[in-house]
């Protein structure tokens, strides 16, 4: 059993962050020590249990998943390790459990911080013994399985509150794998939007965004992380197939979504103006009287100031919407005599 479509997974991007992660895949993938892969919602954990098992030389095996947050706590004993006919009502006949369907493989527990506490126990027996016993049976089966676990949940919190087991985390870290947030890796976006409107169309209906748009994307929450980036590039595929999105295209997309929340750290920046036509139809005599210096410093102090109210006065926010170093940012505000929270 396969959780993922045929194909080999990739990490998309070239930031440090994934940098990092991709490392750390290419180390561990040919040892059997189980992992604990952490990360927020939507980050891209299932990517690396896959890659874990893709890279490893168990590749030829199976690779099985269970979403331990979303079996019944009554029904995640017999899906983990199988039954026996007859061992609970509805048991016609006996039902190989995930930890045998694995056998030689790679059997990736997602979400283990939601697991119950009472088969938190049996699980751990059973990475002990690496034994399992299926529900109504009486006899112990041999499995041979890496286990790579994955949860969005603050195990150490957990811990501290009862909810998990302090035996069973370090069971199954022995190795861990910390994924960013998209926010974090903000310089992967273009190439990540990239390769889901390749997922999403064949060429002619393939979307893009244009530099504007795409700096928009670049400045939001993403508190969806990639499984939000994907649902916004699949949602401008059906409505603009084959178009370069533009800005105001892109706000009316992620409304509601990636743009949500807080807004006043999140806002983005106002649409650029047009760009005016140059000097095309203004006589030479005019071009003198006009003076440029003093338009641009307007232009800057218009956008330098919508950022510091944006993000309450936080120059480093403010420098990061703005493309600028927070120095560069610094200086242009004593320039144009800027406070750090300007008026409304």
């Amino acid at each position: 059993m396969r959780s993922f479509p045929d194909g080999l997974a990739e990490l998309i991007g070239a930031s440090a962050a994934i940098a990092e992660v991709r490392t750390r895949v290419d180390r561990i993938a040919d040892s059997d020590a189980s992992v604990l892969v952490t990360g927020p919602s939507g980050s891209g954990k299932d990517v690396v249990a896959r890659l874990l098992h893709q890279r490893g030389r168990r590749a030829a095996q199976p690779f099985v998943a269970i979403n331990c947050g979303a079996v019944p706590g009554e029904l995640i004993e017999s899906e983990l390790f199988g039954h026996e006919a007859g061992a609970f009502t509805g048991a016609v006949k006996a039902r190989r459990g995930r930890f045998e369907l694995a056998h030689g493989g790679t059997l990736f527990l997602d979400e283990i911080g939601d697991m119950p506490l009472a088969m938190q126990v049996k699980l751990l027996r059973v990475l002990e013994t690496r034994a399992v016993e299926r529900v109504g049976g009486m006899l112990a089966t041999h499995v041979d399985v890496r286990i790579v676990a994955a949860t969005n949940i603050d195990l150490a919190a957990a811990i501290a509150a009862g909810r998990f087991r302090e035996d069973l985390f370090y069971r199954l870290a022995v190795v861990e794998i910390a994924l960013p947030p998209l926010a974090a890796r903000r310089d992967d976006i273009p190439a990540l939007i990239a390769h889901f409107a390749a997922r999403a169309a064949p060429p002619e209906r393939r979307i893009d965004f244009n530099p504007t748009a795409m700096t928009l994307l670049q400045s939001l929450a993403w508190r969806g992380n990639l499984r939000e980036l994907r649902n916004v590039v699949e949602r401008a595929t059906a409505l603009h197939p084959g178009d370069i999105v533009d800005y105001a295209g892109t706000l009316r997309l992620t409304e509601g979504g990636a743009r949500g929340g807080d807004a006043r750290l999140h806002e983005p920046l106002p649409a650029p103006p047009p760009r005016p036509n140059r000097v095309a139809g203004l006589p030479p005599a005019a071009i003198g009287s006009v003076d440029l210096k003093h338009i641009l410093d307007e232009v800057e102090q218009t956008y330098i100031e919508r950022a510091l109210r944006s993000t309450a006065g936080g120059v480093a926010e403010s420098a990061r919407l703005l493309g600028l170093r927070r120095t560069t940012l610094i200086e242009k505000m004593r320039r144009l005599n800027i406070a750090r929270v300007p008026a409304h």
